[in-house]
């Protein structure tokens, strides 16, 4: 057998790695070289800034001071793994494994102040470290945070919407808490399905928790609720929530008047309630595409009889094709 070299010879990479560590993350100034020629550039020099900005956040102080780290590592502080993953997610790499194409990214090592990154089971094994609670730890690290970058950029919301939802994880395996259940994406197929809200003024991610494939429980849904108001900055005065009919229970409305919240919430369909919506009274809408409206007062089975709400419902128009 006979090699042909020019289709075999695999081509030597260049080299774009620090040869020594770096005692600190690079910074721009006036004194930076630039060129507009260079063949070699980094695809990831958006990263300076961010971690610019996390430093401006004291990030580092907040994961120091919050989240509990007992695990002594010798390749990277404690911090730094968490930085390191942090900043893979902002140049869009989701996944552990992913870490292998960074490894020698020369904007990543310096701001990390490493020759290259750890392996991908060193970043496993800090993970299995870290005790459940660093997720309610890591929440409070992002609601202080959120409080510095309003403050810093005058964000001063008094009002503010909650967008509360589900969502399908699909897992590929027998992980613990997988469940088949609703997955339009992939009918048939064990799933999570988290809890995340959302604030709809400035699309800022809340709060969540990663959860068993199961319809969560009234219970499940009023401790949701309640850690998402309290990780809510200080300057705002009244929430307004939003939640379709998988929050539909009498445990979510009861926590959403204890917190002091005005919601909406969508209705299960029940036969009792479709039969009120036939005989209502409907009306025209004219500031929604719909056929219709109607409002009427309406108890639902099982809650308590102060509970009785008001409904609007709506009929779509016909689809014209």
């Amino acid at each position: 057998m006979v090699n042909n070299k020019k289709e075999h010879t695999r081509k030597t990479c260049v080299k774009q790695g620090p040869d020594a560590v770096i005692a600190k993350p690079m910074k721009i100034g006036g004194s930076t070289p630039y060129d507009f020629a260079g063949s070699h550039w980094t695809a990831y020099g958006g990263l300076l800034p961010v971690a610019t900005m996390l430093e401006k956040l004291q990030f580092q102080q907040l994961i120091e001071e919050h989240v509990t780290i007992l695990r002594l590592t010798k390749s990277l502080p404690g911090f730094r793994f968490v930085l390191g993953m942090v900043l893979a997610l902002y140049v869009g790499f989701s996944r552990l494994n992913h870490l292998q194409f960074l490894e020698q990214e020369p904007m990543l090592t310096g701001i990390l102040g490493v020759v290259r990154l750890p392996p991908q089971c060193t970043f496993w094994r800090f993970l299995a470290s870290l005790h459940l609670t660093a997720a309610r730890q890591l929440l409070e690290v992002g609601r202080q945070m959120r409080q510095r970058v309003w403050e810093a950029a005058h964000v001063g919301l008094q009002e503010v919407t909650l967008d509360t939802d589900t969502t399908v994880h699909t897992v590929y395996g027998r992980q613990m808490g997988a469940r088949k259940g609703y997955n339009p994406q992939h009918r048939g197929k064990r799933s999570d399905q988290p809890i995340l809200t959302f604030l709809a003024e400035t699309r800022e991610y809340v709060g969540g928790e990663l959860r068993k494939g199961d319809r969560p429980t009234g219970r499940q849904i009023a401790q949701h609720l309640e850690s998402v108001l309290a990780a809510l900055p200080r300057s705002v005065k009244r929430v307004y929530a939003r939640a379709d009919s998988g929050f539909y229970c009498w445990a979510a409305v009861e926590a959403y008047e204890r917190l002091g919240c005005q919601f909406v919430l969508s209705a299960q369909k029940t036969a009792r309630l479709v039969e009120q919506l036939q005989t209502a009274r409907w009306t025209g809408s004219p500031r929604t595409d719909a056929d219709g409206q109607c409002e009427f007062r309406y108890q639902p089975e099982g809650w308590p009889e102060h509970a009785a709400s008001w409904h609007c419902g709506t009929r779509k128009r016909p689809n014209p094709s």
